[in-house]
């Protein structure tokens, strides 16, 4: 198994997404535009997330938990 994503995520550096795997989630690109709107202002808090806090444990679950929320933001708008 592979955990290549196709496309490659745009929204993040290589050198992030080596850092903070979990980031590869949180692209939005590939979706139809509706599905972009929802994701987008995730992937931004994702950005800020990893931008201004220091990598500890409680970075991490606020991004998983941001994941969670993200995922069911998403899933409100599949019709």
């Amino acid at each position: 198994m592979t955990n290549a994503i196709h496309p490659a995520p745009t929204e993040f550096s290589a050198e992030q997404l080596a850092a903070d795997p979990i980031l590869r989630y949180f692209h939005y690109s590939h979706l139809p535009p509706v599905l972009q709107a929802s994701s987008k202002p995730f992937c931004d808090l994702a950005r800020h997330i990893v931008e201004t806090l220091p990598r500890n444990a409680e970075r991490t679950v606020a991004l998983r938990k941001l994941l969670e929320a993200k995922d069911a933001g998403v899933r409100a708008n599949v019709q």
